[in-house]
């Protein structure tokens, strides 16, 4: 057992095991576009009600960011990760879809939303007492990149369920799935013992500081002064934010549309895509695992300073991604769309290793707050997007009759273009790698 714990600490299996959290959650959020979209649009429902229905998650995702944050800072992330867990897949599981009960589906929706936005604050708080830091772009990298694997898993493999056994067996498997890791994590994860608070630090970086201290009698308890006032007023905090928010616009835009855009934009049929459908989040899950160990290798290798290296990948990340989201409507072919599109988020995910992984760099001590704060703004980018594209479409499908042509799709496209563009900027000039809050 010693030999084992050698070769592999048990942090890597912390690791490994919010990678297939964030796995199976994003195979919830793509299986349900899917199998929703497929039911909406045989019983004839319009496109605002798809958006908002598609948007709702969003609604509870973005109230219980915070929270979320807040309670796993107070109870710690690793109780707080399992029960959000359970209560999103069950409720997932246990309400029936729907088409002609939408405020059955909204209520559901809003119950998954808050329940999973405990979810990331929650990791976060984990991964801030198990991992050190020279290893935290990677790690971060890693599990975020399990959302990614997870949506290209659900496109590849939701639309195949929904054909042979309906569109209720999407969440009956998702529920299967949340049964697995829930009892691996109940099971395997633990706080860090003492010994692993002091993990070696890398040659750039000081001890990550943990978010319990002891007292009296040997027990824990969470710190609990957060400093809001400093955070409300701190820019590189805000850089985060405003690169969270495009993030998010883009990727859930893309995430929730897709589906339509294949079926509806270029007449083509998800089932009959095979796996090509998935390329564009698989090459997420790719790109995001090597801005990670590139940033690690840029900072331990003192090629470039922390801060340098998040400006760099994020940089490079958003202008390529902008590019490809402006060329994308243009392209009308099956294999077009996909290249693009797969370009287009791969880019983005490069750029989490900047800004995404910036959270323990600039707040090491308050992790799942500043991520609670952070995702908020990923989340109203959500119900900013999706919503905002249903309606974009419904007004073009009012204009032309159909959403076949280029134009109806530019602005949806378009617009998470040039917030790509203005966010790399805004990160460019006020994001730092140095702490700002001790």
């Amino acid at each position: 057992m010693s030999r084992l714990k050698l070769f592999f600490p048990k942090r890597y299996g912390i690791v490994l095991l919010t990678f297939i959290c964030a796995n199976i959650c994003y195979i919830e959020r793509v299986g349900f576009s899917v199998a929703y979209t497929k039911v909406a649009d045989a019983a004839g429902v319009d496109q605002s009600t798809k958006g908002l229905i598609l948007s709702t998650f969003f609604y509870g995702y973005a109230l219980s960011q915070v929270p979320g944050g807040w309670v796993a800072q107070q109870l710690g992330g690793r109780r707080v990760l399992l029960l959000s867990f359970l209560m999103w897949t069950l409720t997932a599981a246990l309400v029936p879809l729907d088409p002609d009960s939408p405020k059955i589906l909204v209520g559901a929706r809003l119950l998954v939303g808050i329940a999973q936005g405990f979810i990331f604050p929650s990791i976060h708080t984990v991964l801030a007492q198990w991992v050190p830091p020279h290893e935290k772009s990677r790690s971060v990298s890693l599990t975020m990149s399990g959302m990614y694997l997870g949506a290209a898993a659900g496109m590849l493999v939701v639309p195949t369920l929904v054909q042979l056994w309906g569109p209720q067996s999407v969440f009956l498997s998702e529920a299967v799935l949340g049964a697995i890791w829930s009892f691996l994590w109940f099971k395997y994860a633990s706080d860090p013992p003492r010994s692993d608070h002091h993990l070696k630090a890398g040659p750039t970086d000081t001890m990550l500081p943990v978010s319990y201290k002891e007292v009296k009698g040997g027990a824990h308890r969470p710190l609990v002064r957060i400093p809001w006032k400093k955070m409300a007023l701190n820019l590189p905090l805000w850089a985060i934010i405003v690169n969270n928010f495009t993030f998010h616009y883009a990727l859930y835009v893309l995430m929730n549309w897709l589906p339509t855009y294949f079926e509806q934009g270029l007449g083509l049929s998800l089932v009959d895509m095979g796996s090509s459908k998935m390329f564009p989040y698989l090459n997420m899950f790719v790109f995001s695992n090597i801005g990670g160990v590139v940033a690690d290798k840029l900072i331990t290798g003192r090629i470039l300073s922390i801060t340098k290296t998040r400006k760099v990948l994020n940089t490079v990340g958003f202008f390529i991604s902008a590019f490809t989201l402006m060329h994308l409507p243009m392209v009308r072919t099956a294999g077009g769309v996909v290249v693009w599109s797969s370009l287009s988020l791969g880019f983005l995910a490069l750029g989490r290793a900047g800004f995404a992984v910036n959270h323990l760099d600039i707040a090491p001590k308050y992790a799942g707050i500043v991520m609670g704060v952070s995702n908020t703004a990923g989340t109203l980018a959500g119900v900013v997007g999706v919503g905002l594209t249903g309606r974009i479409l419904e007004d073009a499908k009012l204009g032309s009759g159909e959403l076949t042509s280029p134009e109806s799709w530019k602005p949806v496209f378009f617009i998470p273009g040039y917030l790509c563009i203005m966010s790399a900027v805004v990160f460019m000039v006020f994001a730092t790698g140095e702490r700002v809050f001790d």
